[in-house]
Parts: C-alpha cells; structure tokens; sequence
C-alpha cells in the first residue's frame, strides 16, 4: 500500500518538527531554550476559562451546526464592525477548528486543479502546502528586509494570470513581524483592481500590535470587500492555542462551500469553546493590553540583544512576536572548521550544539535569516539570547 499521491509534494510541517524535538530533549531533561514556537506563554484569561465550565456544567456538549452556534456568529460580526469597521452577516461567517482549518477549508472550496494562488515571501510555512493539498499552485512574491517586507505592487502585478484565484495577505506577518502600512495596502489594492481573485487576509496577530493602527485591506479599499475572506480566531490574542477555535467571513458563496468542505470533515467546532469564544469576543477588550505591552518589553531586548551580535542585524518587528534576524553575515564563516552554508544547518548546529531551537528562515521562503518567536520569559529569552552569542562568537 501506498499513501496517496498528493503527499508527494507535501513537506511536513517544519515549525511542529522542531518544536516536538526541543520537547523531546527537555523531557529527557536537556536544558532546551525553545524559541520556535509561535504560542503565547500567557494563560487564558479566567473568564473565558469559566465561561467553558459553565457551559459543561449546563450540559452543553452536544452537536452544533457545523458554521457554529448563532451567537458566536453573531458576536463575530460584531467584532468584525467594532474593531475592523467591516460589515458581515451571521451567514458570511463559519467557525472553525482553528485559524488553520478556515485556511485550509478556503483552498479547498475554491481552488481546482492548477489555479494559482500568490503568496508573499517570507510566509507561513504552511501556506504552500495548503495550496498544493487542494491541487493548487502556490506563486511566490518576493518582498524585501529594507522594504519592511513590504510587496512590490509591480511585481504582484507581474504575478496575475487568467489562473489566479486568490492572494494571501498576512499583517503583522509570521515569520518577519512587519505590520502593512496604509500605503502598502493601498498599492496592493490597487495592483489587484482589474483582477477577480479573491483577497484572503489572515489577521490572526492583529491584536499584537507595538506602533499605529491595525488595518486590513479592506478598510484602505472597500470596493475589494465583496472578495475579501477575513481569517482569525482565538489562539493568539487570547492566548487559547489548544482550544483550537478559528473562523472565516467572506462572500457567502465561498462560506457556504467551506460549509460543505467542514461537514464532510470535522463538523463543528466542539460546543462548549463556542461559549468561550463567544465569551471572549464580548468580555473585556483590554486585556491585550499588558500582554502586549510585555511582548514590547521582550521584542527591544531580544532585537537590541541581537543587533549588538557581529554579523547579526534584527529589524524591529511593528507586530506579532517573531523576530527575523539576518544572519546572512554568518554564512560563508566556519564553525569548527567546516563552512557554514544555510540557515537549516545553523539552525541544527544551534539545537545541537547550544541547546536553543529556532527556526531556519528557509522554509519561510527566505534564505540568510533565522526566525526566533519571543512569546517565552525574559529569563529563557536572555539565556537563549546568550547561547546564541556563544555560537556567534565561535563562527570564525
């Protein structure tokens, strides 16, 4: 027996991979600093929390419709026009098993064999294979370090052809932290005017934001709205990760084909995280700030830490709690005698080695950078951030 042939394209997912293996050691009882996850290390705030007793308590374990329960489709319009200013109805909206699964669903009910999707780089690893999973192609975009990873208008529009279906817009963005400016939405916007694809914008990170406004592509140009997929969920702002709660807004045609992609697959989302979610799209909206005013604490150390390395520069991300460094002035070096050639060997010689895991920027789509996540304790970050210096300091 054989697994089927759509896996052949497929990678495993590299951040999980990681991740698991720097667990791993620490349960064998290795000193690991892991810095490749992207999960917050804040609880879930209380009320939330009770919000999923109580509705245990009142027995509330049983099916929902599959697109969730009315008041959290209700609250995620709601949400959408108090901290978005955009207009859904309750049936443009599908809840799902995580941010991911809405991303996933969204390419599954949209793209035929060979249609195209354009993605920026650097990007989420798992952009690509979610595209090549639907019998997508993923197109790729360069964006550049000195732009603020901002794309070239020109060179989406370079990337358009009669089989593009969609392009996916990620602000503040995993891997790089870099926040979208109302200039660079609007040159997007305008670099898609004339076209049809949809606009797919997955603002899971939009409540870590160090600096401005959060805006999303359709604040800057309304007249994209009836083709834009918003994508976001509970896991980042809420610190809810394992909750695994997620949702979609978009046009209802597309909606409602997800619909059908999750009914054949998991149902709904499990009943009693409704509540909590919908608990939390109503509770009290400041408590992302201390959260992110300590993840700002945290991204100038890690990024002034960094900038003072030979060889390391850091941009200072605008959001989400990643940091990028470029580490391209390593490359070339040796380290105990043999060369250092990619950031996948760096990133192995760094577990290995000096018991830190960070990400290589390679399977972001971008070579020369290491993405380090700052979503743990100043005390891991500053023993991370010296045995990083370490390996630095032996690269001759």
């Amino acid at each position: 027996m054989n697994l089927a042939n759509r896996l052949k394209a497929i990678k495993p997912s590299p951040t999980l991979a990681l991740n698991a293996k720097a667990k791993a050691l620490a349960a064998q009882g290795v000193d690991v600093v892991s810095l490749a996850a992207g999960e917050p290390d804040f609880d879930t705030p209380e009320f939330i929390k009770q919000a999923a007793i109580d509705a245990l308590k009142q027995g509330f374990t049983r099916y929902t419709p599959t697109a969730g329960i009315p008041e959290l489709r209700e609250a995620i319009c709601a949400k959408l026009e108090r901290d978005n200013r955009l207009t859904f109805a309750p049936d443009q909206v599908v809840v799902s098993v995580g941010a991911k699964q809405a991303i996933y669903n969204a390419f599954q009910a949209l793209l035929n064999e060979g249609d195209e999707v354009i993605i920026l780089a650097p990007y989420w690893v798992s952009y690509p294979e979610m595209v090549q999973l639907a019998g997508g192609k993923p197109v790729f975009v360069q964006t550049r370090e000195e732009d603020g990873f901002a794309p070239d208008p020109e060179a989406i529009r370079r990337a358009l052809s009669p089989r593009t279906k969609a392009i996916v817009l990620n602000s503040p963005s995993n891997p790089s932290g870099a926040v979208f400016s109302r200039a660079a939405l609007e040159g997007i916007a305008q670099a898609l005017r004339g076209h049809e694809c949809l606009v797919v914008s997955d603002d899971i990170y939009e409540k870590l934001l160090y600096q401005g406004e959060f805006l999303n592509i359709g604040n800057v140009a309304p007249d994209l709205v009836s083709r834009l997929v918003v994508i976001n969920g509970m896991s980042k702002a809420f610190s809810m990760t394992g909750w695994r709660m997620g949702y979609a807004a978009g046009p209802k045609w597309l909606i409602a084909g997800m619909q059908m992609i999750q009914d054949q697959s998991t149902s709904n989302a499990a009943s009693f995280v409704q509540k909590a979610a919908t608990a939390a799209l109503k509770g009290p909206q400041d408590i992302f700030i201390p959260m992110v005013e300590e993840y700002r604490g945290r991204r100038d150390m890690v990024v002034d830490a960094l900038n003072s390395m030979e060889g390391v520069r850091c941009r200072r991300p605008e959001g989400a709690f990643y940091v990028l460094p470029n580490v391209s002035g390593l490359l070339g070096r040796t380290y105990k005698g043999a060369p250092l050639t990619g950031a996948v060997q760096m990133s192995e010689i760094l577990l290995n080695d000096f018991r830190v895991a960070a990400m290589p920027g390679t399977p972001f789509g971008v070579e020369g950078y290491i993405r380090m996540s700052f979503a743990t304790s100043r005390e891991q970050l500053r023993k991370g951030l010296e045995r990083f210096r370490e390996f630095v300091g032996s690269v001759r």
